[in-house]
C-alpha cells in the first residue's frame, strides 16, 4: 500500500517493533561499511577554553568535527581542510619568498593575523599570518597555496577582516565604548583565523550540507550525523523496513556519527528517492527516534502526528533546470511579504505552484520589486506562522516540493523580482519529535543548557553561537538556500533576541550606547552574524540581507571589514509601533514633529527597511491600520453602490497618507505585506483547535477554520468596492518611486512641520511631498519651499478619485517657482492643500507627459495665480 504527499510515494508505515530484516539488498557487503578502519581519521589538536556561559569563540575541541571522506573520493577531506602545524622553517621559507620576490609582489598586514599580497598586476591573495609567532613569519597552509588570478576570471571571495577600525569616523560616540567593540573585532578575526586554519576557510565551513546528513555518491549513500551525546545511533527507514538493527552506525572521537551503504547489486541506490528515513539513537534520555538534522525534505504522513525524513534525490529528469538569471540588486527595494499557505483567496493552503502562478503577477503588477516569503523552513506546527523551525534544511511540504519552490523563485526571476527569505536563526522549536530540541538525548546540542536556552516568551530553544559545530550548521543553512534554492537574501528574523542575553524582554531601550555594549550583549551571537554576512556577501555579491532589530543596535548596517555587524538594511520597527500609538489618539493629538522624528531617527549610513505595518500588526490580538481606522464601518459601507460614512472617509484618506509619507520619509527601503496594500479586512487567524493547559484551562480555538488565514485579493481587485482605490495608490505609490527613485536619492529636506496647520512639507530628490493631515481646514494659496527652480506639476495626488478620493485638485496645472527664502529653502511656489491629502510635485521636465496632457492641454488661465506670501 502506498500513497502520495507532495509528489512523494511511500509507503505505509509498519510496525515499529519486533521486525527482522529482510530481503537480500547488500547482505554480503554488511562488514564493510561497518568496519571502523574503512575511513581516514586525523584527530585535531587544539588549545581550547570553553564552557557554555563564557565567550566561545575560542574553539572547543569537543565542539569541533573533522568530518572524514566519502568512500570514493580520491584524497581526504582531512587533508583538504587541514592546516599543517607551524615551522619556523615554513615561515622562514614564506619570508625569503617575499623577500626575493619584492618587486613582484606587494605584501602589507591588512589585521592581526591577516596580510594581503598584492601581484605586479593588482590581483589580490590572502594569507594567513600567524599571530602566535614573530610578525615577520608566517606560515602558509599547503592546501591554500597563493594563486595569482587574472582580469579574466574573478571568482568569488570572502575577502579577510579589515582593520575594523572605520566605526570610530562614522561615529564617534563610538570611542567610549572602544574597549568593547575592540574585543568584539578581535575575537571575529580570531574565529576567522581559526575557521581558516582548521577547516580551509569560510567557504568550506560553510558547506557542511556536502558533507552532513545524506552525501550520494557513485558507489552508494554515506550518511553523517553529529551527535555526541548518543550512545549508539541507527539509520532506519522505509529502506531497511525500520529494521534498527540493519544499518548500525559508527561514531568517531568528535561525536559524528556515520555510515556507508553500498549500490544495490543492479546499481541502484540503496534509499529510493522519496523514502522516509529516521536516525535511531540510543541517548541519555532514553532511545529517541529523530529527523536528521540536515534533511533536505520532510512530510507529515496523513493521520500521523510526527513528521519523517524524506531522502530526497529525484532523478535527473525530475530535478527543476533554473532558466532564468538571478536579477540585479535594486537601488532601493519595495518588498512585498508574503506567505505561500495563506496567499489564496479560498479557505486553503496555497502552494508553491498557485503563488508562482498567481500572485507573483500581481505583486509584479503592483510595483514591487522583491518578494519576501515567510515560513519557508519546515515548521511542523502551522499557526507558527513559520517561526518554531524544526528542519532548518526542508522546505515546507505543506506548499509543494522542492523542485516546485525553485520553479516559483525561478518565474520570479523572470519576472525581475528578487526573492527574499525570511530566515529563522534565532530560536528552534522546542519539539522534540520532529526538530533539533534534545537531538542526541541532551539539553546542551544545539542550544545553549539550562535556562539560557529557553526562551520564556517564545517557547523555544536558544541557539549556542559559541559553538563551532552550531556556527557550521547555521553558516551553512544560509549559504545552503542561495545555492540550492537561488533565493536573493534574506530578512535575518528576531535578531534583537539574538543579540542580547536579555532577549529584548521587558527591555526598553532608550539609544543610550551602554545599552548596546555591555555584558547583556551576546558577543557569540554578534559574531555569529558578522561572520553569516561574510558568507553571503563575499560568495553572492548581488545578495541582500536584513536584520529585525528594535533596538537600534550601532554599527548593525556597516562592513564588517570596517567593524561593523554586517547588514545591508535594519527594519526600521518603531514606525509601526509609533502608528498604532498614533491611532490610539484623537486627530486634533497628532504631532507632525513626532511623526517626523520617528521616521528620520536611523543612524548615518547605515540604511533601513521602513514599513507602516508588516505580518506582526495583521496577526489575531493586534489590528491593522484599515482595521484601526475604521473597525466595524468596513463591513457595511465599502461598496461604492451605498454612501460612504466619515469614519470611511477618514479611513481611506488617512491610510493612503501614512503609507506614502512613510515610504517618502523612512528608509531606503520599503515593506507592505500581502493585502495590507488594499486595508484587508479583519486579521490573521490561523486554524487550531482547542489547547488544553498543564493548569486545566482551557483556550478555546477556531475549529481548526482556514476563514481568517487567507488573503482575500478579490477585494482589492473589486471595481465596485472602496479597496479598489486604496490598491490603486498603493500602486501609483510603487511606480512613482521606480521612476524617480526618492527613496535612495542623496537630497532630503524637511521644511516644515506645522502642528496649527496640520502640514508637513519635505524634500527628496527633486520631488516635494505635501502632507495636510487636518480633518477640516483646507488651505489656498499656501506657500511651501523648494531648492530648485522651474515648473512644477502633480504627480501623485491621494484625493484623485482613481484612489477613492473626493478629486480637488487639477492635476493640468503648473506651478512656478518665484526666488526668495522661505522656510529656509532658496525659492517656492503657492498650492491648494485639501485636507486630509498627500501630493507629491515634481519638475514637469522629469515628468513624461500623460495622455490627458496630450489631449487637453491646460489652458493658460487654468494655472496658479501669481505666488503671493499667504
Amino acid at each position: 500500500m502506498v500513497y502520495t504527499i507532495s509528489g512523494i510515494r511511500f509507503p505505509v508505515f509498519p510496525s515499529l517493533h519486533n521486525l527482522s530484516f529482510r530481503g537480500d539488498r547488500r547482505t554480503a557487503s554488511l562488514p564493510v561499511f561497518l568496519r571502523n578502519n574503512s575511513f581516514s581519521r586525523k584527530t585535531l589538536a587544539v588549545k581550547s577554553s570553553h564552557d557554555s556561559d563564557s565567550l566561545s569563540s575560542a574553539i572547543a575541541e569537543s565542539d569541533k568535527v573533522l568530518i572524514p571522506q566519502d568512500q570514493d573520493n580520491s584524497a581526504s577531506l582531512t587533508d583538504q581542510l587541514e592546516t599543517p602545524d607551524i615551522t619556523s622553517e615554513d615561515a622562514q621559507n614564506l619570508e625569503d619568498l617575499t623577500m626575493e620576490d619584492e618587486d613582484k609582489y606587494n605584501i602589507s598586514e591588512a589585521a592581526s593575523g591577516y596580510r594581503q599580497i598584492e601581484d605586479g598586476q593588482g590581483s589580490v591573495v590572502s594569507s594567513l599570518v600567524d599571530v602566535s609567532i614573530p610578525a615577520k613569519k608566517m606560515s602558509v597552509s599547503v592546501g591554500r597555496k597563493a594563486k595569482i588570478v587574472s582580469d579574466e576570471v574573478k571568482p568569488k571571495i570572502i575577502p579577510p577582516p579589515g582593520a575594523g577600525q572605520k566605526i570610530y569616523e562614522i561615529d564617534p560616540s563610538l570611542l567610549a565604548h572602544r574597549e568593547h567593540l575592540d574585543f568584539r573585532y578581535g575575537q571575529y578575526k580570531r574565529l576567522r583565523y581559526e575557521i581558516d586554519k582548521h577547516e580551509g576557510g569560510l567557504d568550506t565551513f560553510s558547506r557542511g550540507y556536502e558533507k552532513f546528513g545524506f552525501q550520494r555518491s557513485a558507489t552508494g549513500i554515506t550518511y553523517r550525523e553529529w551527535a555526541p551525546g548518543a550512545k549508539s545511533a541507527a539509520l532506519i527507514g522505509d529502506f531497511n523496513n525500520w529494521n534498527p538493527n540493519a544499518d548500525v552506525m559508527t561514531k568517531n572521537e568528535f561525536g559524528v556519527w556515520e555510515i556507508f551503504l553500498p549500490n544495490n547489486v543492479d546499481g541502484s541506490p540503496p534509499i529510493p528517492h522519496g523514502s522516509r528515513v529516521k536516525i535511531r539513537m540510543d541517548t541519555p534520555s532514553g532511545i529517541k527516534d529523530s529527523i536528521p538534522a540536515w534533511i533536505k525534505f520532510s512530510v507529515q504522513a496523513p493521520g500521523e502526528i510526527p513528521y519523517s525524513g524524506i531522502y530526497y534525490d529525484p532523478p535527473e529528469e525530475e530535478k527543476y533546470v533554473f532558466k532564468h538569471p538571478l536579477p540585479k540588486r535594486p537601488k532601493s527595494l519595495r518588498i512585498y511579504e508574503s506567505h505561500i499557505g495563506m496567499s489564496s483567496p479560498e479557505p486553503k493552503i496555497n502552494t508553491y505552484v498557485n503563488f508562482r502562478d498567481d500572485v507573483l503577477p500581481r505583486i509584479k503588477r503592483l510595483g514591487y520589486n522583491a518578494v519576501q516569503i515567510m515560513a519557508i523552513q519546515e515548521h511542523s506546527y502551522y499557526a507558527s506562522f513559520g517561526y518554531h523551525v524544526t528542519n532548518f534544511f526542508a522546505p515546507s511540504s505543506r506548499f509543494g516540493t522542492p523542485e516546485e519552490l525553485k520553479s516559483l523563485i525561478d518565474r520570479a526571476h523572470e519576472l525581475g523580482l528578487l526573492v527574499l527569505m525570511d530566515i529563522v536563526h534565532s530560536h528552534a522549536s522546542n519539539n522534540t519529535l520532529d526538530g533539533l530540541n534534545m537531538f542526541d538525548g541532551t539539553d546542551g546540542h544545539y542550544f545553549h543548557p539550562g535556562s539560557r536556552g529557553y526562551h520564556w516568551m517564545w517557547d523555544s530553544r536558544l541557539f549556542n553561537y559559541g559553538s563551532w559545530e552550531v556556527l557550521r550548521y547555521l553558516l551553512s543553512n544560509s549559504r545552503w538556500w542561495l545555492d540550492e534554492y537561488k533565493f536573493d537574501g534574506f530578512r535575518f528574523d528576531g535578531v534583537t533576541s539574538m543579540m542580547y542575553t536579555h532577549h529584548g524582554l521587558e527591555v526598553a531601550f532608550t539609544g543610550n550606547y551602554n545599552e548596546y555594549f555591555g555584558f547583556a550583549t551576546d558577543v557569540d551571537a554578534v559574531i555569529y552574524l558578522m561572520l553569516t554576512n561574510d558568507v553571503i556577501h563575499g560568495l553572492f555579491p548581488e545578495a541582500v540581507t536584513i536584520g529585525e532589530d528594535v533596538s537600534g543596535m550601532p554599527t548593525f548596517c556597516l562592513p564588517t571589514q570596517d567593524g561593523g555587524v554586517g547588514f545591508d538594511y535594519r527594519l526600521h520597527m518603531a514606525i509601526a509601533d509609533k502608528w498604532i500609538e498614533i491611532l490610539k489618539k484623537n486627530d486634533e493629538d497628532w504631532k507632525m514633529g513626532d511623526i517626523v522624528h520617528t521616521l528620520t531617527n536611523r543612524r548615518w549610513l547605515e540604511k533601513c527597511v521602513a514599513y507602516a505595518e508588516s505580518h506582526d500588526q495583521a496577526l489575531v490580538g493586534d489590528k491593522t491600520i484599515a482595521f484601526w481606522l475604521m473597525d466595524k464601518d468596513m463591513y457595511d459601507f465599502m461598496a461604492l453602490d451605498r454612501p460612504s460614512t466619515p469614519i470611511i472617509d477618514r479611513g481611506i484618506a488617512l491610510h493612503k497618507m501614512i503609507r506614502l509619507i512613510t515610504m517618502g520619509l523612512g528608509g531606503e527601503g520599503y515593506l507592505n505585506f500581502m493585502g495590507n496594500e488594499f486595508g484587508h479586512p479583519e486579521w490573521i487567524d490561523f486554524p487550531r483547535g482547542d489547547q488544553h493547559l498543564p493548569t486545566g484551562v482551557i483556550v478555546p480555538g477556531n475549529n481548526n477554520s482556514f476563514d481568517k488565514c487567507r488573503r482575500r485579493f478579490d477585494l482589492g481587485d473589486a471595481d465596485y468596492l472602496r479597496y479598489r482605490g486604496m490598491q490603486e495608490f498603493d500602486q501609483a505609490m510603487q511606480h512613482l518611486e521606480e521612476k524617480f527613485g526618492f527613496m535612495t536619492a542623496e537630497h532630503q529636506y524637511i521644511s516644515r512641520k506645522n502642528e496649527g496647520d496640520k502640514i508637513i512639507v519635505f524634500e527628496r530628490g527633486n520631488l516635494i511631498f505635501v502632507f495636510n493631515f487636518h480633518w477640516n481646514n483646507s488651505y489656498s494659496d499656501y506657500r511651501v519651499g523648494c531648492s530648485t527652480p522651474g515648473k512644477y506639476k502633480i504627480v501623485l495626488d491621494s484625493d484623485d478619485a482613481l484612489f477613492g478620493g473626493f478629486s480637488r485638485l487639477n492635476h493640468t496645472a503648473e506651478y512656478f517657482t518665484s526666488e526668495g527664502w522661505y522656510d529656509d529653502r532658496p525659492r517656492s511656489f503657492l498650492i491648494y492643500a485639501p485636507s486630509r491629502t498627500a501630493v507629491v510635485y515634481a519638475l514637469a521636465d522629469d515628468v513624461e507627459p500623460t495622455l490627458a496632457d496630450e489631449a487637453e492641454p491646460a489652458l493658460a488661465d487654468e494655472a496658479e495665480p501669481e505666488p503671493v506670501d499667504p
